[in-house]
């Protein structure tokens, strides 16, 4: 099932005191990244970010989920109306996570 435009939108606006977010759209899903680093994504409505050390510290009894078949188990964002605790969990996971490849 593919995400809904109007769920991307709402995640974004959650997101709008994060400087740098962006998105692209990948058959049907939406990978939201941080200043070029993939942080998480929307995947069948579902707000996911990646297991890193902060994520799970500030997320510790998230549950885990696939954001798709065969792909590895991600961190539920349940607390999604709370933008103060979302821009602190993108910019905590900001370090936790490596460089963008370079293409």
């Amino acid at each position: 099932m593919a995400s809904s435009k109007e769920y991307l939108e709402f995640v974004l606006e959650q997101l709008s005191e994060t400087v740098g977010i962006s998105y692209r759209a990948m058959m049907g899903e939406y990978i939201i990244y941080l200043r070029g680093k993939v942080i998480g994504g929307i995947y069948d409505d579902r707000f996911l970010v990646k297991e890193t050390p902060s994520s799970k510290r500030l997320c510790p009894n998230a549950p885990l989920e696939l954001p798709y078949e065969g792909g590895k188990k991600m961190i539920l964002v349940e607390d999604i109306e709370n933008k103060e605790f979302l821009c602190e969990l993108f910019e905590a996971m900001f370090n936790d996570l490596p460089a963008p490849k370079k293409k």
